[in-house]
């Protein structure tokens, strides 16, 4: 039934009866009060509101659409604005009610739909001519507020701002509407009253809205609408109301919209039996909208039980159906297979019945073909592989063994004597004392170059190449006839049990094949000796036993002999024989590979033999050459003197009252260009420290000992990190102090890269730890580089007026997990690819046994929000010093148990505070208290259609008692959670922390 009221008068003629729903009238007193719940937004004081007694028509408007728009025409020709059409909504793809405002082109036309009041272009393709049943007045209304106007030349912003404040005020909430007029048109104006709260005067108070006056006690206000024009045009998909929910295409559909880009429904997809319509719990709840009595939610509830238990009958009904059919077709299966089973019995008996009849010839045949199918065995001499292949691998393991040069141990003794003496200079600090250890690796080296000469010619004579090539054939050839290999360890008791079974294999098959021979031996003589029995002309008299009494025995073992050859000869071995043959494969194999090892380990010798001669040849009696490094020490220092004069020349400048602008922007160009130029020198530095710690590490381990003014040592101990020629004043640096209280901040931009320069406070002690921690993290970060998971370090370097340390690392503006959430929260499929990155650089960190202690949302930056990395840590500070600051997410302690106790920091306390931030996504936080909370009722199955595991994709209404007991208990623990919610506000609104 439709709610109760009546049609307009302007409506009453077009109304019809649908569905069996009375017709309603609607005269409307002064001050008579309607609850209505907002449906869409026009402007500060207009908008569209749908009566809560009209719940149930919208359903059923929107399930009698979903069965007859599909199948209707699409509208041709003119378009009456008057009629009412089908309209298919752009956001959900669902029908609703809908007329033409406008003909915008001859395909596009402008629409409102009518039960909900917002505004959409749509094509003619999509709006359909609907049945007269259905052609109603709107459950829509548009009302305005009583006494209120558009002030007259409003902004554009205001204009929006107004909108957007009356959408909060209204939206999705149950409005109290005291009548006081309605326009011609039906717009009724109305004061509108949100518990104690005065829509109108909230409205009015914030400026949105002024008050207009009031021409008489019994017309309405005449207020000046203002015509808001394209103003409304920019949101013509206007929110609405979250009840009158439908289940897929065929219920309950209705337009979504939106206030600002801000206001967003979830409207979830429920499954949909026949024509009748289920109702998800969580739509029908209290928190909706306000039911008239607790006896209406009741009676909602028992009715979507009685359609789901209706439908759980169908669907037992369908497969007891479909068992039936599937017993019924065995039934007939069986029945003929049975009499195909009589008709081949009855077949089987008539063939012996003719068999017992031919037995003696056919057995003859048999024997005779068998006896053939072995001369052709023998005439060909196949005869059995009893590893005969693996017998010949053996053999060629064996007499050709390749076994180590002689001179390959006294190299490697030598080798290891001049890495010694290399070490040794390493870590010399006294120079006298280096030029000893220096002499001494000089001279072991001449001995390295005269053995590596001696290893190389002895290799030179080896057939090395012929021996792998031989040893990788025979290799795949064996492969190719018993496949993988098992893994076993190297025995010769292996080798000592084939050879074994192989000569006792060998017995077998001659004994065998001398007995073959001996019983078609006797076969054959009792043939020549049957002769005279059956001969008429032979008058000698022969008795029976001697002739004829003994052929089955001799015919029985001749069958036996003939194909026990045949079995051996034809059949595979058994599962003793297999195993001992791949046993022996796994040995041979081993062999091979083993040898194979031992030529690669020469080969690789050989390859580091002749590299080391050419090497050494260059490199002997030599130092490397530090003129390149050197000089461009000096170019950077004359660069970075004119980079001074430059900046002092622009200072003066800007100082001077009559400064020309022309002038200083040429200047700072200059200063541009010039600082461009520093940076690109101090990288040609980088890569000449690269190439002489390449020689340190290989050949010269003396240079860091020998030249002290070039910084080497100080470079390799920072990993390549830090650089003596950049300082803090060469950068246009601006302060930052909106990231960190703590410690200079600062941003820069060189080469067109956003840098951050984060400054640390240093003494002679602390100087060498923060540059050894620093080192370490730039170690860890060098292996993978990107893929690493960690925020890269530029450089390091120490300032020289005062004591401060300096590291140079990417800026990744509001690119931390704090700004981005409280911004625009991430996906969960960002989430989940965001905090994948976060635990490989955890993975990376742990790895270097480096234990960061300091991970929180203001470190965790969100790349392009999908790729998650680890930010660096206080380099100063020990990792008990990080670990004791106090973090929060939400309501959660990023500190663990252990560190509350007292205890140490490991790896399990920084995936401790991982995953409290992995819980700041909602649907992991919920599964998690569900888990907690919930555990009783939960099963595996819920958890895994838990909505973090789940693609965005429809999903139906829990039917069980469990599942019922389940979102009960989730219901009640939401108001648990609420304290998280107001903790994520808070963090929100903070900035980001990049200490």
């Amino acid at each position: 039934m439709w709610g109760p009221g009546h049609f307009s008068r302007a409506s009453a003629v077009e109304s019809m009866s649908f569905s069996g729903i009375v017709q309603m009238d609607e005269d409307i007193h002064y001050n008579k009060v309607e609850d209505v719940v907002g449906s869409h937004v026009e402007d500060a004081v207009t908008f569209w509101a749908q009566s809560i007694s009209r719940n149930k028509d919208i359903m059923k408007i929107g399930c009698s659409l979903s069965e007859v728009c599909p199948h209707a025409n699409s509208v041709f020709g003119n378009l009456d604005p008057k009629k009412i059409y089908g309209g298919l909504f752009s956001e959900d793809k669902c029908w609703y009610r809908c007329r033409v405002l406008k003909i915008i082109s001859d395909e596009k036309c402008l629409v409102r739909y009518i039960d909900y009041g917002n505004t959409e272009i749509l094509s003619r393709s999509d709006i359909v001519e609907i049945p007269s049943d259905l052609q109603f007045s709107s459950v829509a209304k548009k009302y305005r507020l009583w006494g209120l106007q558009i002030p007259s030349g409003q902004e554009v912003t205001q204009f929006d701002q107004g909108r957007t404040f009356l959408g909060s005020l209204i939206f999705e909430k149950e409005i109290k509407m005291r009548i006081k007029a309605t326009y011609q048109d039906g717009t009724v104006i109305a004061q509108a009253e949100y518990g104690t709260v005065d829509i109108g005067e909230e409205v009015a108070k914030k400026g949105f809205a002024e008050k207009c006056k009031l021409t008489s006690s019994t017309n309405i206000c005449e207020e000046k609408k203002s015509d808001p024009g394209p103003l409304v045009l920019r949101n013509l998909k206007g929110p609405i109301p979250l009840w009158g929910h439908r289940s897929n295409q065929s219920a309950f559909s209705r337009p979504k919209g939106r206030l600002s880009g801000r206001l967003t429904l979830d409207l979830k997809n429920e499954n949909d039996a026949g024509n009748h319509v289920t109702f998800p719990k969580e739509s029908l709840s209290v928190g909706d909208f306000n039911l008239p009595s607790n006896v209406s939610l009741a009676k909602i509830k028992q009715d979507q039980k009685l359609i789901e238990e209706n439908e759980k009958l169908k669907t037992e009904k369908e497969i007891l159906l479909e068992r039936c059919k599937a017993l019924e077709s065995k039934v007939e299966q069986t029945a003929q297979e049975l009499q195909q089973e009589k008709a081949t019995t009855m077949d089987l008996t008539k063939h012996l019945e003719s068999t017992l009849k031919t037995r003696v010839g056919t057995r003859m045949k048999n024997l005779a073909a068998k006896v053939e199918l072995l001369k052709e065995i023998r005439r060909v001499n196949i005869s059995v592989r009893f590893g005969n292949d693996l017998s010949d691998a053996i053999q060629v393991l064996d007499e050709e063994r390749f076994t180590i040069p002689a001179s390959l141990n006294e190299l490697e003794i030598i080798w290891t004597e001049y890495n010694l003496a290399q070490e040794k200079i390493k870590t010399c600090q006294n120079v006298n004392e280096g030029n000893i250890l220096i002499a001494k690796r000089n001279e072991v080296q001449q001995k390295l170059c005269m053995a590596v000469e001696v290893f190389i010619v002895e290799v030179d004579e080896l057939p090395l190449n012929k021996r792998l090539k031989t040893l990788q054939d025979l290799s795949a050839s064996l492969e190719a006839v018993y496949g993988q290999a098992n893994e076993g360890t190297n025995s010769e008791e292996i080798l000592k049990k084939f050879y074994d079974w192989k000569c006792d294999k060998r017995e077998e098959f001659t004994n065998v094949r001398s007995e073959t021979e001996v019983s078609l031996q006797r076969l054959v003589a009792w043939f020549q000796s049957t002769l005279k029995a059956f001969d008429l002309s032979v008058e000698e008299s022969l008795t029976f036993e001697d002739t004829i009494g003994n052929i089955d025995e001799i015919l029985e073992k001749s069958e036996s002999s003939v194909c026990k050859e045949l079995e051996i000869s034809l059949v595979e071995q058994g599962d003793a024989d297999k195993e001992i043959i791949l046993n022996t494969y796994s040995q041979v194999l081993q062999k091979i590979h083993s040898e194979e090892r031992l030529i690669a380990t020469v080969q690789s010798k050989y390859k580091n033999s002749i590299e080391f001669k050419k090497q050494i040849m260059e490199c002997l009696n030599k130092s490397p050459n530090l003129d390149h490094l050197l000089s461009i020490k000096k170019t950077l220092k004359s660069l970075k003197a004119r980079l001074r004069w430059k900046l002092v020349e622009k200072n003066n400048l800007e100082e001077s009252d009559d400064h020309d602008g022309s002038e200083i922007e040429k200047i700072k160009q200059e200063i541009t260009k010039l600082r461009n130029s520093v940076f690109q020198e101090i990288y040609r530095e980088r890569e000449e420290y690269e190439k002489l710690n390449s020689l340190v590490q290989k050949w010269f381990p003396e240079l860091p000992l020998l030249h002290p003014e070039i910084g080497l040592l100080k470079y390799m101990n920072s990993g390549g990190l830090l650089t003596m020629s950049l300082e803090r004043d060469l950068l246009d640096a601006e302060p930052m102090k909106e990231l960190s209280s703590k410690r200079p901040l600062v941003c820069s931009e060189i080469n067109g890269q956003i840098i951050l320069l984060k400054g640390y406070s240093v003494d002679v002690d602390t100087e060498a730890r923060v540059i050894q921690r620093a080192a370490t993290y730039h170690r860890a970060w060098r292996e993978a580089k990107e893929e690493s998971g960690l925020l890269p370090l530029i450089f390091l370097f120490l300032c020289k007026s005062d004591p401060m340390a300096y590291l140079m690392v990417p800026y990744y503006p509001r690119a931390n997990l704090s700004a981005v959430q409280a911004s625009m929260p991430l996906t969960s499929e960002e989430a989940l690819k965001v905090m994948k990155g976060v635990a490989q650089g955890l993975h990376t960190l742990h790895k270097a046994d480096i234990i960061h202690g300091s991970l929180h949302q203001n470190n965790v930056f969100a790349l392009n929000r999908e790729q998650g990395i680890i930010g660096d840590f206080d380099f100063t500070k020990s990792v008990s010093q990080r670990t004791s600051v106090n973090m929060m997410v939400g309501d959660l302690n990023l500190l663990s148990p252990e560190l509350k106790m007292g205890k140490p920091a490991s790896p399990s306390s920084d995936l401790y505070a991982y995953g409290c931030l992995l819980l700041w996504d909602d649907n992991v936080k919920s599964l998690l208290y569900s888990l907690i909370y919930c555990r009783n009722s939960m099963t595996a199955e819920q958890v895994l259609n838990a909505e973090c595991f789940l693609l965005p994709k429809g999903k139906s209404p829990p039917t069980s008692e469990k599942d019922t007991e389940y979102t009960q208990c989730k219901e009640e623990e939401e108001l648990k959670m609420e304290n998280l919610d107001k903790y994520k506000e808070n963090t929100r609104s903070g900035e980001a922390n990049f200490d």
